[in-house]
């Protein structure tokens, strides 16, 4: 929460354009901070984000890298060591539009970045941003 409440009043400091480099680069930081093999796999999804889904904007949510639309989370990312659990989660909030009729995942187990799991996190993510 204290993490949330910093990056609060850091994106109130920040003008429109200049807030938009500073979150992607703040997203950057916290990427590289992580320890392996959740690192790798941030840098990977946040590449397969931004390449099927360019109109997200990175940003720091509770600490961790998500991705908004009109400020909006549509996706996240926890870390395992952080939460200190054996996998990664790939998140969806409410803003992402997965709807598939009366039920549907809304997060994801991650242990390892495969070809087909990185097409499919690819297609998610894209029909999310939609």
């Amino acid at each position: 929460m204290k993490e949330r409440a910093h990056e609060l009043k850091a994106s109130a400091r920040r003008g429109s354009r200049a807030a938009k480099v500073g979150e992607e680069s703040a997203v950057l930081a916290k990427i590289a901070e992580l320890p392996e093999p959740d690192r790798i796999m941030a840098e990977r999804l946040h590449t397969i984000i931004k390449a099927s889904a360019p109109t997200l904007t990175p940003k720091l949510w509770y600490g961790m890298p998500a991705y908004a639309k009109d400020g909006k989370v549509v996706c996240f990312f926890q870390s395992a060591q952080k939460f200190k659990t054996r996998y990664a989660t790939l998140g969806f909030n409410e803003s992402a539009n997965l709807d598939d009729g009366t039920m549907w995942p809304t997060a994801f187990a991650l242990t390892e970045l495969t070809a087909d799991n990185e097409a499919r996190i690819g297609a998610l993510v894209k029909q999310a941003a939609s």
